[in-house]
């Protein structure tokens, strides 16, 4: 079988910073976004933390919505190298003002909206997306954090702006832009940075290339690139490999691409999987959201990731793709994510081989009439911070509220994201009722040996995980 083509190299890294073509030559594409711009004297976009967590960076990009149109969103240009925007369209404070306030801009000015100012300029890209979806409210700027004015007079300014269907110069050039992602590569004597259009072009460079970095949404990665910790010669963008995208969905199943962003996920599955629903409202805010993608979450292997213990507790697989020989038909293999992981930080995941997609079955378990299902993110703040403890639940009960099967998944207790296995074998067959979860409380309570750091104790999380399930039953009952 013949071998992709390589992306296209290009001698410049291009891309559309308001209105106005870019192209840099000399220009690493590891370089954060923030930090080109604030080289470059747009200075409007400003750092507050470099780690995607107070907002003050963010910026607009073209981006592809649920319903496969492009869309205005944000996200934090603290963590997007540029090599990740050749051929998007970027739009920052600087380009807001078309002759005149923007919309969004003179409902701050009128509300009082800002005091000492360094964090208005990333509330207005917020409000700025979220204004030409026609929905501006508080989930607009969720990961936007303001230490002076108080959001009371930033909500109001939200609410002035809600509803307006804009007819402007914005809206017209979102709706001749185009989100999709070309295939481009950047070759420099130092630093390369490859974005393959098709899964056989991204097994062919991670065979050339074994000691290549991936990167998809780079939420995490980011981190590294903003604080400039490390060097990475060759990097592989993930953003344009077609079958890593797109969610498909079956009476029995649910398949989700790796690199599909969680917004999308969001949007497309709501009211499918409670516990999803419930854990993408507080996986960080929606900037992180617009460029985070489940199989990032996964490869990433963290403890306290916030997906695995939904997909644990919903009896997620993976299908992983390599292609051992260049010349014959590429290699998938399938696994419960239960067995993922292997040990902290580490997987599964052999050189050359790739997560493709995360099957999410929603049929319920043989002689199962109902299913009830939830997740719960314990941590210091909302949305905007890493779990001390999550959890998420699945139970499924007969005709007469006993078990059939049930899965518990955890994160945050143990150096991988892991089920409470005893505890499922122990509820089989039980009546779902107060009695049997305060009977198996002390068995949760002793489940895992976590640690205890500067988030919570050990004993705190001890605790958390036996209580979960607690709310867990008290709120099913509800």
């Amino acid at each position: 079988m013949p071998q992709s083509s390589p992306p296209p190299s290009s001698p410049t890294l291009s891309f559309t910073l308001n209105g106005k073509p870019v192209r840099l030559r000399q220009e690493s594409p590891t370089t954060t976004l923030l930090h080109y711009l604030n080289q470059s004297g747009s200075t409007g976009t400003k750092e507050g933390c470099g780690d995607g967590d107070c907002g003050a960076c963010t910026v607009v990009i073209v981006g592809e919505g649920a319903d496969g149109q492009p869309q205005y969103q944000a996200v934090n240009s603290c963590l997007i190298p540029l090599g990740s925007l050749a051929g998007r369209e970027v739009i920052t404070v600087e380009g807001v003002a078309n002759g005149a306030l923007h919309p969004v801009q003179a409902a701050m000015v009128e509300t009082g909206g800002s005091q000492c100012g360094y964090c208005t300029p990333g509330f207005i890209m917020s409000l700025f997306a979220a204004y030409y979806d026609g929905v501006v409210d508080d989930a607009s700027v969720e990961g936007n954090l303001c230490r002076c004015t108080g959001y009371l007079p930033i909500r109001r300014a939200a609410q002035q702006v809600t509803g307006v269907q804009p007819c402007d110069a914005f809206a017209s050039q979102l709706s001749q832009s185009s989100p999709r992602l070309e295939p481009w590569s950047l070759i420099q004597a130092e630093q390369s940075f490859f974005r393959p259009g098709d899964v056989r072009s991204l097994l062919n460079l991670m065979a050339g290339h074994p000691t290549a970095t991936l990167i998809a949404g780079g939420t995490d990665l980011g981190l590294e690139l903003s604080h400039k910790r490390r060097l990475y010669p060759v990097m592989i963008s993930l953003e344009a490999v077609a079958e890593l995208q797109g969610i498909s969905q079956t009476p029995d199943a649910v398949t989700i691409g790796a690199a599909v962003p969680l917004s999308q996920i969001e949007q497309t599955l709501t009211g499918v999987f409670p516990s999803l629903d419930t854990m993408l409202y507080w996986f960080a805010a929606r900037q992180v959201r617009n460029r985070a993608t489940m199989g990032g979450n996964l490869g990433t292997a963290s403890p306290i990731g916030d997906l695995p213990p939904v997909l644990l507790s919903l009896d997620a697989t993976l299908t992983l793709v390599s292609q051992p020989d260049p010349e014959e038909a590429l290699h998938e293999r399938t696994l419960p994510v239960a067995d993922f992981f292997t040990g902290y930080r580490e997987t599964v995941l052999q050189p050359g081989e790739v997560i493709r997609h995360v099957t999410l079955p929603h049929t319920l378990s043989a002689g199962a009439v109902r299913r009830l299902s939830q997740s719960y993110k314990v941590g210091k703040r909302g949305t905007d911070d890493i779990s001390i403890v999550a959890a998420a639940f699945t139970v499924d009960l007969d005709g007469e509220d006993r078990v059939v099967q049930a899965r518990l998944g955890y994160g945050g207790v143990a150096a991988t994201p892991a089920r409470a296995i005893a505890v499922e074998d122990a509820l089989i067959g039980q009546p779902w009722s107060g009695e049997t979860v305060r009977s198996l409380k002390p068995m949760l309570h002793d489940a895992f040996t976590p640690l205890s750091d500067l988030r919570g104790s050990a004993s705190y999380r001890r605790r958390l995980v036996a209580n979960l399930f607690e709310k867990f039953f008290q709120e099913s009952q509800s």
